[in-house]
């Protein structure tokens, strides 16, 4: 006798995340090379805008840098017309140190002012004949903590320093750190600017890349959709293109920026007055990279989830 059939399909075992995962980075793959004129001017507008950017990064990099090595050299400096005793140095050293903010108080006396003038005339030191160390004033040089050589910092400081008894005439160059300050800040909004206005403009190139390539497909999306994928089954491999679309931008902007910048270590020094490689000018910090390699596959993801919010709604609403 026939056994007779229980009438039950066999379990269809689903596929594993792996599986999933394989097929949507296949269909991915899969789509950039159907479309590769269309990739390649996504990727290029991508890699042109975080190029952009990370010259801009660059650029402020070594300037926050040189600003930390030429804020070293802030001082904030006392004068006064007198020689004082060893005694009143000492005193007015203690209280200055007290002060919060004082990294290091030096005392100048008239011989070494005198030696310090001579040294910054060298090879015309005949032009002091004559001169007698007297008629320099002395002075206390005061360094200042790095958190305190801001703009803000050093007037507070100096506000506090002038409160002190038998103090001399206060000079710190003030006019110069707050226009350097000025400088960064300006800098900074800029460079905000600029970041805003390509992160937008890549969103919107991806997204409308991505668009073609889903109305490319629209019969076979429809058709998946009838036959029970789910949303996120549809979206995953576009999703994947636009974050590898990011990703790569990303890698060849980081390599341009590269280039640029040791092209411009090579040959500076024909038309710069000082030699770039020995001023201390540094590429991007790691996290930098990190974070922009980060930005650029945020970008292409966002723009494929843009362009397929509204199509998908449409297929499957």
């Amino acid at each position: 006798m026939r056994k007779q059939s229980s009438g039950k399909r066999p379990a269809m075992s689903s596929p594993s995340a792996q599986g999933r995962f394989r097929y949507f980075l296949e269909r991915a793959i899969a789509n950039m090379r159907q479309n590769v004129f269309v990739n390649i001017v996504t990727v290029g507008t991508i890699t042109l805008a975080l190029l952009i950017v990370s010259l801009f990064l660059l650029l402020f990099v070594n300037l926050e840098n040189a600003a930390e090595n030429w804020s070293e050299k802030v001082q904030v400096t006392i004068y006064y017309d007198k020689e004082l005793t060893p005694q009143e140095q000492s005193d007015l050293k203690t209280s200055i140190q007290a002060i919060p903010g004082t990294s290091r108080v030096n005392w100048v006396g008239r011989d070494e002012a005198m030696r310090r003038f001579k040294g910054r005339l060298k090879g015309q030191e005949t032009l002091l004949d004559g001169i007698r160390p007297e008629v320099l004033p002395t002075s206390f040089e005061v360094s200042l903590k790095k958190a305190n050589r801001s703009t803000e910092a050093i007037d507070q400081y100096v506000t506090s320093l002038k409160k002190l008894p038998n103090i001399g005439e206060v000079q710190y160059g003030e006019e110069w750190v707050r226009r350097f300050n000025t400088f960064l800040t300006f800098m900074r909004i800029v460079g905000g600017l600029v970041g805003g206005f390509l992160v937008l403009a890549v969103v919107f190139i991806v997204s409308n890349t991505i668009r073609l390539t889903v109305y490319a497909r629209r019969d076979e999306l429809e058709i998946m959709s009838l036959v029970g994928a789910t949303r996120l089954f549809i979206k995953m491999p576009f999703l994947l293109e636009g974050l590898m679309q990011g990703l790569v931008g990303g890698v060849l902007s980081l390599l341009l920026l590269l280039s640029v910048h040791l092209l411009f270590l090579h040959n500076a020094g024909n038309f710069l007055t000082f030699n770039p490689a020995t001023a201390g000018l540094s590429f991007l910090p790691v996290e930098y990279i990190a974070a922009l390699l980060a930005a650029g596959a945020l970008l292409g993801f966002l723009g494929s989830l843009t362009a397929l919010r509204r199509f998908i709604n449409e297929i499957t609403g």
